[in-house]
């Protein structure tokens, strides 16, 4: 069929029954990322099988990983650049609508992720099945990069499994798994993974028609009223998670849907117009570039086998409990050391409500409990690969527990600490090997927070680090070398940060107005509940080690609040009140106005140490201090984290500010040394 005919991409293969079977799989790369060569070629194929339509066509992937990740990012990232995105999406839904027209049978044979555009060449098949395997992902994430679908995804997805799933899965990003997508309609049959293909074949063999259900449902859900009623009432309920100030691409996808009548051409239509104006705008550059840091980072260690099979962990609080927890669930032995089991026992009932949570069936929650052990003796530090301090914030305690436990420890096993705040120089005086030692620095709660510092110091071990980084890609965080100066990275720029606002919520300013502005610029939390959340206690105990390095005071109240036994979320009460895990903030009065000031006096703090950190090289580079940042705060993603915003606003512009505010309120916010770096003003690209 495809006789004289050459495919760098794809492969054909035709069976008795005349079932042709095109299997993707890109040259030169470990997954199917959607080039424009390889739609290209999809292109030629398309058209000769409109020429010669043969009994059914299922595409499948060549690739073990999966089915396709979406569109090339690199590539897109040129389209913007060069002003072509709106040709290359019209090129791509031209492509995919061709497909979606031919005569023969369409399947789509799913395994592994299945993402983006890969999600809408599936949606282009007449037909869907997908493989049983846990690893089986589908999804249309692109609303996390500041777009949304636009090879067909929101002109066909509403219209297979009704508007209100379909704008969920959408207006989130994210993925179901081959059972969950079954469930929704998305794919019309499962099956295991060695018998995909012929699954599929037998779709084509024996068609079936959508169940009348699901078909009433899409066609009642994207009528003209329908549509005309639910896009306020979505819209409304995405505002209250996202300002359309700083993610537009939310709001544009309903609107596109809103208006999309029963035309399949004119639904792309908008769709494309719409995806090429997004395209263009800071949140999409922005949010394209912290995709690809999330890359740098999940690539470090990729290189090198870590050889950790159990944990030792010392220390059962909030931190080092949550810590034993989280390795058990990515299935490592673990040993969890307190005083007492009494300290223990706390630990392992939030580890079982995480099991719980995270893993459903008692099928695999009972290995994972099975996997986490309690160990008051410390027995476990004797087999352990590696072994986290996780006690409190003292440097003697520390030392001294190194000094009774590295003896016990195998002589290639890794010795780490979990200290938010003690520099490694002053630690290490105390352990025998410093070159097997090093800081893992996780973020509370853990389980939620992707970020990892790997702390160094001068006598660490080049492959130690290495192994350490392997680890944290083995438990699904993101690793981020930093020096092991005073606060690290994440928190020398975020304690400024709170320290003012704490100064400010004594001068008077509600809480609640202090959290309000923050959010306004883009924080996923104000300073005041995340206080309240790290804990008081932390928070004063960090900022009592950094305040003297960073030439800053700790406000007093702070500190008698955390000694009083009001440490914020964990016991109920802080500078707010906390019932069930949410904060009671205080009614504002309506007459009270806030200060001029109050977004440049919190931001400006974090942003003038982010300068300083880069300055004295706590991190190789503005990119890896921009990703720690954002995965280790959530520093408003949208704006691509502190060193780019910096160069997105002016350098000079913001320095300005600073001396205005030095002049005004003190040397507190004098510029920190490093704002002529040329690194603040060369953007970089993905």
């Amino acid at each position: 069929m495809f006789e004289g005919l050459r495919f760098q991409h794809w492969r054909s293969d035709q069976d008795a029954d005349g079932i042709v079977t095109l299997t993707l799989d890109r040259a030169g790369m470990s997954v199917n990322a959607l080039s424009r060569s390889v739609l290209e070629e999809l292109a030629e194929i398309v058209e000769r099988l409109s020429f010669e339509p043969p009994r059914g066509v299922v595409i499948h992937s060549g690739k073990a990983g999966g089915f396709a990740v979406g569109a090339d990012l690199k590539e897109f990232a040129s389209f913007e650049q060069t002003g072509t995105v709106l040709d290359n999406i019209e090129n791509g839904q031209r492509v995919l609508q061709q497909l979606a027209r031919l005569r023969s049978a369409t399947v789509a044979a799913i395994h592994g992720h299945c993402m983006g555009g890969g999600t809408e060449i599936a949606l282009a098949c007449r037909y869907r099945v997908a493989s049983r395997d846990p690893s089986t992902r589908i999804g249309l994430p692109e609303i996390k990069l500041g777009i949304h679908p636009g090879w067909g995804g929101t002109a066909r997805l509403p219209r297979l499994i009704g508007a209100p799933t379909a704008l969920d899965l959408m207006l989130t990003g994210r993925t179901v798994s081959a059972e969950s997508a079954k469930a929704l309609g998305l794919v019309d049959a499962l099956s295991s993974p060695e018998l995909l293909v012929e699954s599929a074949k037998d779709l084509i063999r024996h068609p079936r028609k959508r169940p009348m259900a699901q078909r009433v449902r899409a066609w009642a859900t994207n009528s003209w009223p329908a549509r005309q009623i639910l896009a306020p009432i979505v819209r409304k309920q995405t505002a209250a998670k996202a300002r359309p100030e700083h993610y537009p691409a939310p709001f544009a996808l309903i609107e596109v849907w809103r208006r999309g009548g029963s035309s399949i051409t004119q639904r792309l239509k908008l769709e494309a117009r719409s995806m090429a104006k997004l395209a263009q705008t800071p949140t999409c550059r922005n949010l394209i570039r912290v995709f690809f840091l999330q890359e740098r980072l999940k690539a470090l260690g990729s290189d090198i086998e870590h050889g950790i099979r159990r944990v030792h962990v010392v220390g059962a609080g909030v931190m080092g409990g949550d810590i034993a927890a989280w390795c058990a669930l990515r299935g490592f032995e673990v040993t969890l050391q307190d005083r007492e089991m009494k300290y223990v026992a706390p630990a392992l009932d939030r580890a079982r409500e995480l099991f719980t949570k995270r893993l459903k069936t008692h099928d695999r929650i009972d290995p994972a409990l099975a996997r986490l052990k309690a160990d008051v003796e410390g027995s476990g530090i004797a087999t352990a690969d590696l072994a986290i301090e996780a006690i409190f914030e003292n440097l003697e305690a520390k030392q001294e527990l190194y000094r009774k436990t590295e003896p016990a420890l195998k002589s290639d096993a890794l010795l780490a600490t979990n200290t938010s705040s003690i520099p490694l120089d002053e630690l290490r005086t105390a352990v025998q090997k410093p070159s097997r030692f090093l800081g893992l620095h996780y973020f509370n709660p853990v389980a939620l927070m992707p970020l990892v510092e790997i702390v160094r110091h001068d006598q660490l071990d080049a492959a130690n680090e290495k192994r350490a980084f392997a680890f944290c890609k083995a438990i699904d965080k993101l690793p981020v070398p930093v020096k092991g100066s005073p606060g690290f990275l994440v928190n020398r720029i975020l304690m400024p940060y709170l320290l003012e606002a704490m100064r400010l919520y004594q001068e008077g300013v509600p809480g609640p107005v202090l959290d309000k502005a923050a959010k306004k610029f883009g924080m996923p939390m104000g300073p005041i509940e995340l206080a309240d959340t790290v804990g008081l206690d932390v928070a004063a105990s960090v900022g009592k080690e950094l305040a003297p390095f960073l030439g800053l005071d700790v406000p007093q109240g702070l500190d008698d609040l955390a000694k009083s036994g009001k440490r914020g979320k964990k016991d109920g009460q802080g500078l707010y009140t906390w019932e069930n895990g949410k904060p009671k903030k205080p009614e504002v009065d309506p007459k009270y106005v806030a200060p001029d000031d109050l977004e440049d006096r919190m931001i400006l703090p974090m942003l003038n140490e982010a300068v300083a950190c880069l300055h004295d090289r706590v991190v190789d580079d503005a990119d890896l201090l921009d990703a720690g940042v954002i995965f280790g705060i959530g520093f408003a993603p949208f704006r691509g984290g502190p060193i780019q915003y910096i160069r997105d606003t002016g350098a000079d512009a913001l320095k300005t500010k600073l001396d205005a505010l030095a002049q005004r309120l003190g040397d507190r916010f004098k510029p920190r040394p490093g704002w002529d770096a040329v690194e603040l003003r060369a953007r970089s690209s993905p």
